[in-house]
Protein backbone atom coordinates (compact mmCIF):
# COMPACT_ATOMS: atom_id res chain seq x y z
CA UNK A 1 0.00 0.00 0.00
CA UNK A 2 1.56 3.32 -1.07
CA UNK A 3 2.10 5.84 1.73
CA UNK A 4 2.54 9.59 1.29
CA UNK A 5 2.14 12.82 3.22
CA UNK A 6 -1.41 13.55 4.25
CA UNK A 7 -3.46 16.22 2.55
CA UNK A 8 -6.71 14.77 3.88
CA UNK A 9 -6.86 12.49 0.85
CA UNK A 10 -9.37 9.70 1.11
CA UNK A 11 -8.86 6.05 0.32
CA UNK A 12 -10.67 4.48 -2.58
CA UNK A 13 -14.45 4.19 -2.27
CA UNK A 14 -15.44 0.56 -1.84
CA UNK A 15 -19.10 0.52 -0.78
CA UNK A 16 -18.76 -1.63 2.34
CA UNK A 17 -21.62 -3.95 3.18
CA UNK A 18 -23.73 -3.06 6.19
CA UNK A 19 -21.98 0.28 6.70
CA UNK A 20 -23.17 3.84 6.22
CA UNK A 21 -19.86 5.27 5.01
CA UNK A 22 -18.40 3.97 1.78
CA UNK A 23 -15.03 5.61 2.45
CA UNK A 24 -12.43 5.42 5.19
CA UNK A 25 -10.55 8.71 4.77
CA UNK A 26 -7.36 9.41 6.63
CA UNK A 27 -7.98 11.51 9.73
CA UNK A 28 -7.16 15.19 9.49
CA UNK A 29 -4.51 14.93 12.22
CA UNK A 30 -2.55 12.12 10.56
CA UNK A 31 0.74 12.96 8.79
CA UNK A 32 0.48 10.17 6.22
CA UNK A 33 -2.13 8.73 3.89
CA UNK A 34 -2.34 5.01 3.12
CA UNK A 35 -3.87 4.36 -0.27
CA UNK A 36 -5.40 1.04 -1.26
CA UNK A 37 -3.66 -1.02 -3.94
CA UNK A 38 -5.60 -1.98 -7.05
CA UNK A 39 -5.92 -5.48 -5.59
CA UNK A 40 -7.82 -3.95 -2.66
CA UNK A 41 -10.49 -2.40 -4.87
CA UNK A 42 -13.91 -4.01 -5.21
CA UNK A 43 -16.89 -3.28 -7.44
CA UNK A 44 -19.56 -1.16 -5.68
CA UNK A 45 -21.60 -3.30 -3.30
CA UNK A 46 -19.20 -6.24 -3.52
CA UNK A 47 -16.67 -5.31 -0.87
CA UNK A 48 -16.44 -7.77 2.03
CA UNK A 49 -18.25 -6.92 5.23
CA UNK A 50 -16.20 -5.05 7.80
CA UNK A 51 -16.53 -6.66 11.24
CA UNK A 52 -17.17 -4.51 14.29
CA UNK A 53 -14.31 -4.49 16.77
CA UNK A 54 -14.53 -3.34 20.38
CA UNK A 55 -11.85 -1.71 22.49
CA UNK A 56 -11.72 -0.84 26.18
CA UNK A 57 -11.67 2.87 26.92
CA UNK A 58 -9.88 3.22 30.24
CA UNK A 59 -10.99 6.80 30.85
CA UNK A 60 -10.71 8.02 34.43
CA UNK A 61 -13.47 10.61 34.12
CA UNK A 62 -16.94 10.22 32.62
CA UNK A 63 -18.64 13.62 32.55
CA UNK A 64 -18.00 15.89 29.57
CA UNK A 65 -18.70 19.60 29.77
CA UNK A 66 -19.45 22.22 27.14
CA UNK A 67 -20.34 25.90 27.11
CA UNK A 68 -21.98 26.10 23.67
CA UNK A 69 -24.78 28.70 23.79
CA UNK A 70 -27.11 26.73 21.50
CA UNK A 71 -26.84 23.35 23.22
CA UNK A 72 -29.42 22.92 26.02
CA UNK A 73 -27.11 21.09 28.43
CA UNK A 74 -23.64 21.67 29.85
CA UNK A 75 -22.85 18.18 31.18
CA UNK A 76 -23.09 14.88 29.30
CA UNK A 77 -22.08 11.26 29.56
CA UNK A 78 -21.09 9.05 26.63
CA UNK A 79 -20.76 5.35 27.47
CA UNK A 80 -19.33 4.65 24.00
CA UNK A 81 -16.99 6.31 21.52
CA UNK A 82 -17.88 5.58 17.91
CA UNK A 83 -21.32 4.30 16.95
CA UNK A 84 -22.27 1.13 15.13
CA UNK A 85 -25.52 2.65 13.87
CA UNK A 86 -23.37 4.06 11.07
CA UNK A 87 -25.53 7.10 10.26
CA UNK A 88 -23.84 8.69 7.28
CA UNK A 89 -24.74 12.22 8.39
CA UNK A 90 -23.48 11.90 11.99
CA UNK A 91 -21.82 15.12 13.16
CA UNK A 92 -19.85 13.09 15.73
CA UNK A 93 -17.82 11.17 13.15
CA UNK A 94 -14.82 13.56 13.30
CA UNK A 95 -14.33 12.73 17.01
CA UNK A 96 -12.72 9.44 15.96
CA UNK A 97 -9.93 11.40 14.32
CA UNK A 98 -8.69 12.38 17.79
CA UNK A 99 -8.00 8.66 18.30
CA UNK A 100 -5.89 8.42 15.15
CA UNK A 101 -8.77 6.75 13.30
CA UNK A 102 -11.05 7.63 10.41
CA UNK A 103 -14.37 9.45 10.54
CA UNK A 104 -15.54 6.98 7.90
CA UNK A 105 -15.90 3.24 8.38
CA UNK A 106 -13.61 3.26 11.43
CA UNK A 107 -16.16 5.38 13.32
CA UNK A 108 -18.86 2.75 12.93
CA UNK A 109 -16.72 -0.40 13.14
CA UNK A 110 -14.19 0.42 15.89
CA UNK A 111 -16.16 1.07 19.05
CA UNK A 112 -14.59 2.08 22.34
CA UNK A 113 -16.50 0.99 25.43
CA UNK A 114 -16.38 2.63 28.85
CA UNK A 115 -17.10 -0.36 31.04
CA UNK A 116 -16.45 1.63 34.23
CA UNK A 117 -18.92 4.37 33.31
CA UNK A 118 -21.51 3.54 36.04
CA UNK A 119 -18.83 3.38 38.74
CA UNK A 120 -17.25 6.63 37.58
CA UNK A 121 -20.66 8.32 37.43
CA UNK A 122 -21.49 7.26 40.97
CA UNK A 123 -18.19 8.70 42.17
CA UNK A 124 -18.94 12.01 40.45
CA UNK A 125 -22.46 12.32 41.87
CA UNK A 126 -21.20 11.43 45.35
CA UNK A 127 -18.82 14.37 45.43
CA UNK A 128 -19.75 17.25 47.69
CA UNK A 129 -18.76 19.55 44.87
CA UNK A 130 -21.38 18.08 42.50
CA UNK A 131 -24.17 20.55 41.84
CA UNK A 132 -27.29 18.59 40.81
CA UNK A 133 -28.16 19.37 37.20
CA UNK A 134 -29.41 17.75 34.01
CA UNK A 135 -27.00 15.26 32.46
CA UNK A 136 -27.39 14.52 28.76
CA UNK A 137 -27.04 10.91 27.63
CA UNK A 138 -25.41 11.18 25.32
CA UNK A 139 -24.08 14.30 23.71
CA UNK A 140 -22.09 12.51 21.03
CA UNK A 141 -22.88 8.86 20.21
CA UNK A 142 -26.05 6.85 20.79
CA UNK A 143 -26.17 5.24 24.26
CA UNK A 144 -28.40 2.46 22.89
CA UNK A 145 -26.32 1.20 19.99
CA UNK A 146 -26.37 -2.58 19.35
CA UNK A 147 -23.60 -3.65 21.78
CA UNK A 148 -25.53 -2.07 24.68
CA UNK A 149 -27.89 -5.04 24.56
CA UNK A 150 -25.01 -7.20 25.79
CA UNK A 151 -22.90 -4.80 27.87
CA UNK A 152 -25.72 -2.88 29.66
CA UNK A 153 -23.41 0.05 30.40
CA UNK A 154 -26.11 2.62 29.68
CA UNK A 155 -28.52 0.76 31.95
CA UNK A 156 -25.87 0.78 34.67
CA UNK A 157 -25.59 4.56 34.36
CA UNK A 158 -29.37 4.91 34.53
CA UNK A 159 -29.40 2.81 37.70
CA UNK A 160 -26.97 5.28 39.25
CA UNK A 161 -28.99 8.30 38.08
CA UNK A 162 -32.20 6.77 39.43
CA UNK A 163 -30.56 6.03 42.76
CA UNK A 164 -29.42 9.64 43.09
CA UNK A 165 -32.58 10.96 41.38
CA UNK A 166 -30.42 13.16 39.18
CA UNK A 167 -32.25 14.37 36.04
CA UNK A 168 -31.18 12.99 32.68
CA UNK A 169 -32.07 13.72 29.05
CA UNK A 170 -31.69 10.77 26.68
CA UNK A 171 -31.31 10.96 22.90
CA UNK A 172 -31.54 7.75 20.87
CA UNK A 173 -32.83 6.18 17.68
CA UNK A 174 -32.94 2.64 19.07
CA UNK A 175 -35.97 0.70 20.31
CA UNK A 176 -33.66 -0.81 22.95
CA UNK A 177 -34.49 2.12 25.22
CA UNK A 178 -37.75 0.34 26.07
CA UNK A 179 -35.73 -2.34 27.88
CA UNK A 180 -35.12 0.21 30.63
CA UNK A 181 -38.69 1.40 31.09
CA UNK A 182 -38.59 0.43 34.77
CA UNK A 183 -35.74 2.86 35.45
CA UNK A 184 -37.22 5.51 33.18
CA UNK A 185 -40.50 5.34 35.11
CA UNK A 186 -38.63 5.76 38.38
CA UNK A 187 -36.81 8.83 37.10
CA UNK A 188 -40.01 10.19 35.57
CA UNK A 189 -41.78 10.03 38.91
CA UNK A 190 -39.25 12.51 40.25
CA UNK A 191 -39.41 14.83 37.21
CA UNK A 192 -35.91 13.67 36.34
CA UNK A 193 -36.34 12.34 32.79
CA UNK A 194 -36.55 13.70 29.26
CA UNK A 195 -36.58 11.33 26.27
CA UNK A 196 -35.80 12.37 22.70
CA UNK A 197 -36.17 9.87 19.87
CA UNK A 198 -34.73 10.62 16.45
CA UNK A 199 -37.04 9.92 13.50
CA UNK A 200 -35.59 10.90 10.14
CA UNK A 201 -37.73 9.04 7.61
CA UNK A 202 -40.65 6.62 7.32
CA UNK A 203 -39.08 4.96 4.28
CA UNK A 204 -37.40 1.74 5.49
CA UNK A 205 -35.19 1.58 2.39
CA UNK A 206 -33.84 5.11 2.90
CA UNK A 207 -33.39 4.43 6.61
CA UNK A 208 -31.36 1.30 5.87
CA UNK A 209 -29.06 3.22 3.53
CA UNK A 210 -28.77 6.28 5.77
CA UNK A 211 -28.75 4.61 9.22
CA UNK A 212 -27.84 0.98 8.46
CA UNK A 213 -27.73 -0.47 11.97
CA UNK A 214 -30.25 1.70 13.79
CA UNK A 215 -33.79 0.59 14.59
CA UNK A 216 -36.22 0.77 11.68
CA UNK A 217 -38.65 3.71 11.52
CA UNK A 218 -41.50 1.48 12.68
CA UNK A 219 -39.52 0.24 15.68
CA UNK A 220 -38.82 3.83 16.69
CA UNK A 221 -42.51 4.63 16.48
CA UNK A 222 -43.15 1.51 18.58
CA UNK A 223 -40.71 2.83 21.17
CA UNK A 224 -42.52 6.18 21.31
CA UNK A 225 -45.81 4.34 21.82
CA UNK A 226 -44.45 2.07 24.56
CA UNK A 227 -42.95 4.99 26.46
CA UNK A 228 -46.08 7.11 26.05
CA UNK A 229 -48.21 4.23 27.37
CA UNK A 230 -46.17 4.42 30.58
CA UNK A 231 -46.75 8.15 30.95
CA UNK A 232 -43.30 9.13 29.69
CA UNK A 233 -43.35 12.22 27.48
CA UNK A 234 -41.29 11.88 24.30
CA UNK A 235 -39.88 14.57 22.04
CA UNK A 236 -39.54 13.29 18.47
CA UNK A 237 -36.54 14.80 16.73
CA UNK A 238 -36.64 15.17 12.95
CA UNK A 239 -32.89 15.26 12.99
CA UNK A 240 -31.32 15.73 10.67
CA UNK A 241 -33.70 17.26 8.18
CA UNK A 242 -31.93 17.04 4.82
CA UNK A 243 -33.05 19.43 2.06
CA UNK A 244 -34.00 17.52 -1.06
CA UNK A 245 -33.81 14.10 0.61
CA UNK A 246 -36.17 13.77 3.56
CA UNK A 247 -37.58 17.28 4.09
CA UNK A 248 -40.67 16.41 2.04
CA UNK A 249 -41.59 13.85 4.75
CA UNK A 250 -42.00 16.36 7.58
CA UNK A 251 -45.82 16.27 7.60
CA UNK A 252 -45.92 12.46 7.51
CA UNK A 253 -43.21 12.15 10.15
CA UNK A 254 -45.01 14.44 12.57
CA UNK A 255 -48.37 12.79 12.00
CA UNK A 256 -46.88 9.33 12.59
CA UNK A 257 -45.13 10.55 15.73
CA UNK A 258 -48.32 12.14 17.05
CA UNK A 259 -50.31 8.99 16.33
CA UNK A 260 -47.71 7.01 18.28
CA UNK A 261 -48.14 9.30 21.29
CA UNK A 262 -45.23 11.74 21.03
CA UNK A 263 -45.59 14.80 23.25
CA UNK A 264 -43.69 17.34 21.19
CA UNK A 265 -41.33 17.66 18.21
CA UNK A 266 -38.19 19.48 17.12
CA UNK A 267 -35.93 19.43 14.09
CA UNK A 268 -32.28 20.07 13.27
CA UNK A 269 -30.97 20.95 9.83
CA UNK A 270 -28.24 18.66 8.49
CA UNK A 271 -24.78 19.56 9.78
CA UNK A 272 -21.66 18.43 7.90
CA UNK A 273 -18.56 19.36 9.93
CA UNK A 274 -15.03 18.60 8.76
CA UNK A 275 -14.75 15.36 6.77
CA UNK A 276 -18.44 14.50 7.10
CA UNK A 277 -18.98 16.74 4.06
CA UNK A 278 -16.88 14.44 1.87
CA UNK A 279 -18.37 11.27 3.37
CA UNK A 280 -21.90 12.49 2.72
CA UNK A 281 -21.01 13.57 -0.82
CA UNK A 282 -19.53 10.14 -1.59
CA UNK A 283 -22.61 8.49 -0.11
CA UNK A 284 -24.82 10.53 -2.44
CA UNK A 285 -22.65 9.47 -5.39
CA UNK A 286 -23.20 5.85 -4.40
CA UNK A 287 -26.93 5.90 -3.63
CA UNK A 288 -28.53 9.07 -5.04
CA UNK A 289 -26.32 10.40 -7.85
CA UNK A 290 -29.28 11.87 -9.71
CA UNK A 291 -30.29 13.94 -6.66
CA UNK A 292 -26.85 14.90 -5.40
CA UNK A 293 -26.64 18.31 -7.03
CA UNK A 294 -30.09 19.37 -5.84
CA UNK A 295 -29.43 18.19 -2.27
CA UNK A 296 -26.08 19.94 -1.94
CA UNK A 297 -27.28 23.12 -3.61
CA UNK A 298 -30.28 23.37 -1.31
CA UNK A 299 -28.06 22.83 1.68
CA UNK A 300 -25.71 25.55 0.47
CA UNK A 301 -28.72 27.88 0.25
CA UNK A 302 -29.16 27.48 4.00
CA UNK A 303 -25.47 27.92 4.82
CA UNK A 304 -24.49 31.09 2.98
CA UNK A 305 -23.09 29.12 0.05
CA UNK A 306 -21.28 26.55 2.20
CA UNK A 307 -22.08 22.97 3.15
CA UNK A 308 -21.61 23.66 6.84
CA UNK A 309 -21.76 26.52 9.27
CA UNK A 310 -20.41 26.72 12.81
CA UNK A 311 -22.21 29.95 13.65
CA UNK A 312 -24.00 29.74 16.99
CA UNK A 313 -27.68 30.50 16.76
CA UNK A 314 -28.06 29.40 13.13
CA UNK A 315 -26.00 26.24 12.75
CA UNK A 316 -28.93 24.06 13.86
CA UNK A 317 -31.54 25.67 11.60
CA UNK A 318 -29.67 27.45 8.83
CA UNK A 319 -30.50 30.84 7.34
CA UNK A 320 -31.92 32.29 4.14
CA UNK A 321 -35.20 31.78 2.29
CA UNK A 322 -35.14 28.01 2.13
CA UNK A 323 -34.32 27.68 5.83
CA UNK A 324 -37.16 30.07 6.69
CA UNK A 325 -39.59 28.11 4.53
CA UNK A 326 -38.50 24.89 6.24
CA UNK A 327 -38.99 26.41 9.70
CA UNK A 328 -42.44 27.73 8.79
CA UNK A 329 -43.55 24.39 7.33
CA UNK A 330 -42.34 22.55 10.41
CA UNK A 331 -44.20 24.96 12.69
CA UNK A 332 -47.44 24.51 10.73
CA UNK A 333 -47.36 20.72 10.84
CA UNK A 334 -46.14 20.67 14.43
CA UNK A 335 -49.17 22.70 15.42
CA UNK A 336 -51.57 20.72 13.22
CA UNK A 337 -50.68 17.47 14.93
CA UNK A 338 -50.60 18.82 18.47
CA UNK A 339 -46.85 18.61 18.91
CA UNK A 340 -46.31 22.30 19.63
CA UNK A 341 -45.89 21.68 23.33
CA UNK A 342 -42.76 21.49 25.47
CA UNK A 343 -41.52 18.59 27.51
CA UNK A 344 -42.31 18.75 31.23
CA UNK A 345 -39.60 20.74 33.00
CA UNK A 346 -37.01 18.71 34.88
CA UNK A 347 -36.22 19.24 38.53
CA UNK A 348 -33.32 18.57 40.89
CA UNK A 349 -35.53 18.87 43.98
CA UNK A 350 -35.56 15.11 44.58
CA UNK A 351 -31.79 14.70 44.24
CA UNK A 352 -30.28 12.75 47.12
CA UNK A 353 -26.57 12.45 47.73
CA UNK A 354 -25.17 9.02 48.52
CA UNK A 355 -21.83 8.96 50.28
CA UNK A 356 -19.42 6.20 49.21
CA UNK A 357 -19.93 3.17 51.40
CA UNK A 358 -23.07 4.57 53.02
CA UNK A 359 -26.75 3.94 52.55
CA UNK A 360 -29.27 6.40 51.16
CA UNK A 361 -29.51 9.76 52.89
CA UNK A 362 -33.08 10.91 53.36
Amino acid sequence: MPIHKSGFTKQNSIGMKGRGAIDNPTGRFEPYVIEADDTDNFPPGEAPAVPTRYFHDNTKSILARNDSPDIPFSVSINPYRGCEHGCIYCYARPTHEYLGLSAGVDFESKIFIKADAPKLLQAELSRRSWQPQIIAMSGVTDPYQPIERKLVITRGCLEVLARFRNPVGIVTKNHLITRDIDLLQELNEHRALAVHISLTTLDPHLARLMEPRASSPQRRLDAIAELADQGIAVNVMCAPTIPGLNDHELAELLKAAADAGAHTATYVLLRLPYGVKDLFSSWLDEHFPQHKRKILQRLEQTRDGRLNSTDYGSRMTGSGNYAEMLAQSFAVFRSRYGLDRTLPSLSTESFRRIEPGQGLLF
